[in-house]
């Protein structure tokens, strides 16, 4: 019965998508996110994933795209992730094996592992979904300058998480060299992802 709430939902806000990812531009106070003074730094994690343990180091040679969410996320997550399935499908098969997009939640309460995979294998089978306990979760998201929030919790869990929006692009070698806002054309996204192959990208993280 979760399983088809999941994909209703998901299916639901498919619908959207186009739209969104052409226009949208959050307004609401809900997205008035807090602001870390530090700099993304990045750096390896452990976090977990269906298959247990993911590292970042696990993926050295790849070009590694992070996102931070959560997947009860109503519109800016689905969004994203609709971005990344785009720019995966555009990418050559060779270009495919080179890369690996990471979902990391913010939202460990409510985001098991099961449901982490349900939802991020609609987006594109090379999506893996992760997280941890409160604490690990926190920790990777101050190092790569990620601010996130609950909204109004309540005792049924009905809440809403604030988080950034920002893409994260890791090089072969796991440095954080990109981080890229929320808006971001897919046709961008795929420009940068391929400047890591040729080896022509500069560090411009932060």
């Amino acid at each position: 019965m979760q399983k088809n709430l999941l994909f209703a939902g998901i299916a639901l806000l498919a619908v959207l998508l186009g739209w969104m990812l052409l226009v949208w531009q959050p307004t609401s106070e809900h997205n008035k996110i807090p602001v870390l003074a530090e700099a993304p730094r990045g750096g390896d994690f452990t976090l977990r994933g269906p298959q247990g343990s993911v590292s970042l180091k696990d993926y050295r040679g790849q070009v590694v795209l992070i996102y931070f969410g959560y997947t009860w996320c109503p519109d800016i997550c689905p969004t994203n992730l609709a971005l990344f399935s785009r720019v995966l499908n555009e990418l050559t098969p060779e270009e495919l094996t080179r890369v690996q997009p990471i979902f990391i939640s913010v939202d460990p309460a409510r985001d098991t592992i099961e449901r982490l995979k349900e939802y991020t294998e609609y987006f594109h089978e090379k999506l893996i979904g992760v997280t941890g306990t409160p604490s690990a979760v926190e920790d990777v998201a101050a190092s790569y300058g990620v601010a996130f929030r609950a909204v109004n919790p309540d005792t049924e869990s009905n809440y809403a998480v604030d988080h950034s929006a920002d893409t994260y692009l890791v090089d072969p070698e796991g440095k954080l060299v990109l981080r890229l806002p929320h808006g971001t054309t897919a046709e961008t996204l795929l420009v940068r992802i391929r400047e890591q192959f040729s080896g022509e990208a500069q560090d411009k993280a932060g």
